[in-house]
């Protein structure tokens, strides 16, 4: 009896805030679903071609980059349908592996600028951002250009090769341009990345286009962003010179907020298809509960608890609506779980059939008012998983939407720990008074598809590509299928394995090669992978090889040489070559 009235007590005020925030997100869903087919100024694709082009500066922060940087340049850089702009790389001092990942993609790509930053890191990501840009402006003094547009982007982004364009053309009247961001899809039995999927696609296709529409500020997302350069110059102005505050861990919700407190226009650019994939960024984003608490850790200190601290409640009333839907969840995170366990002893007590025959069970003790009131909820949530499907399905199609309610429940854990280790690392940090570091995840940047290079390089067309995928036989690669199908030669295939992995291609010249260095490994581990090791370089064991490395060659030579491994592709003509000249031949 006892404990059914403790359930009976936190039963009140969790379905009290349950239905004040269902109530909440339920007037944002009507609301969309009344105007979601109000027209929205898209400019058609003869309006892109011809619109005259804005200079666009690109900053991305990096620490500890160096794995996925090579790639993301190189992919990024050939996808790109524009031509007036500039990628500024920002490094700290004490990272050289992410340095020399950047100087050599300099060296091959004019457009590619490194920016050392001048404190040791990690800081935060707005004091990396700073420092990018303040390089960004050195680099404008020396050479006389100007950038009207500064985008951000992160290491592991897939930037949309119409990205650009958009934001050149909507930039001729808003001061901020969000393209938007949207996870890559991954298997059903990865519901941590898939809880990633269902929320940005019900943000993006719901709650932020909606807070358009209603009046609010539009948080920037961090990533494929467009900043007009007045704008950002007058908020430096307000701001002690500094464009990105360094003390906050979400410097991208500030500076949406920051703008639009200033009177400047904001736009978010809604989810539109182009060839059956939406207009938008796309990454991955954590994978396991790990890292994934530790990125929602540093959303919820930022947002929640850094703006509650440095805004308040400050403003109209509009105003204090949107801080409160975007702080509500320090509350609702910590309360969730235990909504999923009460529901869940309902379940349990209603299926032994206890909560109908004895008058001492928490069923009997529920006034009717209260009953009416869970009720109300319960069909409110229906309401939302309903919309979170749609929204989903949309982007991901229904079999990965029909398991978002599963990952819902284990959202909810994720976000409850999450919320935890917000609270604590931001009253530790004000206990000592010092600030928040950026709590970087480690990236893994998504290649492209063969086909989708092959296509974007314009060496084949997209029906011969989609011809010979489907008629691939058993055993063969596309791109030798390609090339026995005679559709493609070996030259253009090995640069787009380049452009595919971001591996540098092309013969090394014996110039290259140090015959010490072709000795570092094992000959038997060289032929058996076809790899050739060929120079020492600060600490880098640069290896020719024939294909892009799998996962178990590079694992296994990390077992043979403590060097960082380097690869270059080269074709197995001129690896024949050198192996012939620089291994020793079979016992």
């Amino acid at each position: 009896m006892r404990l059914a009235h403790l359930v009976l007590t936190c039963l009140v005020p969790l379905a009290l805030w349950i239905l004040v925030s269902g109530l909440d997100d339920l007037f944002i869903s009507v609301a969309f679903l009344l105007t979601r087919h109000k027209p929205f100024p898209w400019p058609a694709g003869p309006e892109l071609d011809h619109a005259p082009e804005r200079r666009i500066a690109i900053l991305v922060p990096l620490w500890r980059e160096h794995r996925v940087i090579g790639q993301m340049l190189e992919h990024n850089l050939a996808a790109i349908r524009y031509s007036a702009y500039d990628v500024f790389v920002g490094v700290y001092p004490n990272d050289q592996p992410t340095a020399r990942a950047v100087e050599q993609a300099a060296r091959s790509h004019p457009r590619v600028h490194l920016v050392v930053g001048p404190h040791d890191g990690p800081t935060s990501k707005g004091d990396c951002l700073n420092g990018i840009y303040h390089g960004m402006g050195e680099y404008e003094g020396l050479h006389g250009v100007r950038y009207d547009i500064v985008m951000t982007h992160d290491a592991e982004d897939l930037v949309h090769p119409d990205s650009l364009r958009l934001v050149n053309w909507f930039s001729r009247d808003y001061a901020m341009v969000q393209v938007p961001v949207l996870p890559l899809p991954t298997p059903m039995r990865e519901p941590t990345h898939g809880l990633y999927c269902d929320e940005f696609a019900e943000f993006q296709t719901k709650d932020i286009p909606m807070r358009q529409r209603l009046g609010g500020f539009l948080p920037a997302n961090g990533v494929g962003t467009g900043f007009a350069r007045f704008a950002l110059e007058h908020l430096a102005a307000t701001r002690g010179g500094q464009i990105f505050d360094p003390a906050c861990l979400t410097e991208d919700y500030e500076n949406g907020f920051r703008l639009h407190a200033l009177g400047y226009r904001q736009i978010f650019l809604p989810v539109r298809f182009q060839s059956g994939r939406p207009v938008a960024t796309r990454e991955y984003f954590p994978r396991n509960f790990r890292a994934a608490v530790r990125q929602r850790s540093r959303w919820v200190a930022g947002i929640t608890l850094q703006g509650w601290q440095n805004h308040g409640w400050r403003g109209a009333w509009p105003q204090a609506y949107w801080f409160w839907r975007d702080r509500k969840g320090l509350v609702g995170n910590l309360l969730s779980p235990l909504a999923n366990l009460l529901f869940l002893a309902g379940l349990g007590s209603f299926a032994a059939g206890a909560g109908i025959a004895r008058p001492s069970t928490v069923a009997a003790l529920i006034p009717p008012w209260l009953s009416r009131l869970c009720l109300v909820t319960y069909l409110i949530a229906l309401v939302q998983v309903a919309m979170r499907a749609w929204c989903c399905a949309r982007i991901y199609g229904w079999p990965f939407a029909a398991a978002g309610p599963l990952r819902t429940a284990w959202g909810n854990v994720v976000n409850f720990a999450a919320t935890v280790a917000a609270v604590r690392q931001f009253t530790a940090a004000h206990i000592e008074r010092r600030s928040m570091a950026w709590r970087k995840t480690e990236h893994v940047y998504p290649p492209p598809r063969l086909g989708e290079v092959l296509v974007r390089m314009q060496t084949l067309p997209p029906d011969d590509v989609e011809l010979a995928a489907r008629s691939l036989p058993k055993g063969l690669r596309i791109g030798e299928y390609l090339i026995q199908l005679q559709k493609l030669t070996e030259e253009n295939l090995y640069h787009a394995l380049s452009l595919q992995s971001g591996l540098p291609n092309g013969p090394v010249s014996s110039r290259e090669v140090d015959r010490l260095a072709t000795r570092t490994l094992p000959a038997e581990a060289a032929r058996r992978w076809q790899v050739l090791p060929y120079r020492v370089e600060t600490g880098q064991l640069h290896v020719a090889v024939t294909d892009v490395p799998s996962p178990q060659l590079a694992r296994e030579l990390a077992t043979l040489s403590a060097l960082e491994i380097r690869y270059r592709l080269v074709r197995p003509a001129q690896f024949a070559q050198l192996a012939g000249e620089y291994l020793p031949p079979v016992a």
